[in-house]
């Protein structure tokens, strides 16, 4: 990869701002892989027009899985990465533990956080590819959130 997508200007988004939540796999594929299906959120994202929310346990899994080494083949610039996300992202707090009568729970512990986040914060949209959480969609639905990849998130924004 020979750049990753510098944001001429960025605006910071308001409270009031559509929130999202990026699953680490949504990340990698807009910032390591630019993956096309990508180009609509990073432009909306560097535009203010929505908030990213990550919280600190989503940059430690993605700075342990950069660590791995399994996407050194990708020769991913890991300082542009991060650049971009210190510049897109809103910090977020982790959320409390719902309880278990309240949580909408994901076969997948490791993307549990997400979910807790998405929910939590009251973010709109979560976008992912993993079946685990994309099999959550209508529940999640019920609850205010979108669960959807990022290819259907840019046809229903451009929709």
């Amino acid at each position: 990869m020979d750049a990753l997508p510098t944001p001429l200007k960025t605006a910071r988004p308001e409270a009031s701002t559509p929130a999202i939540v990026l699953d680490t796999n949504v990340v990698f594929d807009w910032l390591l892989f630019c993956n096309p299906d990508c180009d609509h959120l990073g432009a909306w994202l560097r535009s203010g027009q929505g908030r990213w929310l990550a919280s600190p346990s989503m940059r430690a899994e993605l700075a342990h899985v950069l660590g791995l080494g399994r996407l050194d083949k990708w020769r991913p610039r890991e300082a542009a990465l991060w650049a971009t996300w210190d510049r897109l992202s809103v910090p977020a707090d982790e959320p409390a533990p719902a309880s278990p009568a309240a949580r909408l729970r994901c076969t997948d512990a490791d993307d549990q956080k997400f979910i807790d986040l998405a929910l939590a914060s009251g973010a709109r949209w979560l976008l992912s590819r993993d079946r685990a959480v994309l099999k959550l969609a209508r529940k999640a639905r019920e609850r205010g959130l979108t669960i959807q990849t990022p290819a259907d998130w840019t046809a229903n924004a451009k929709a």
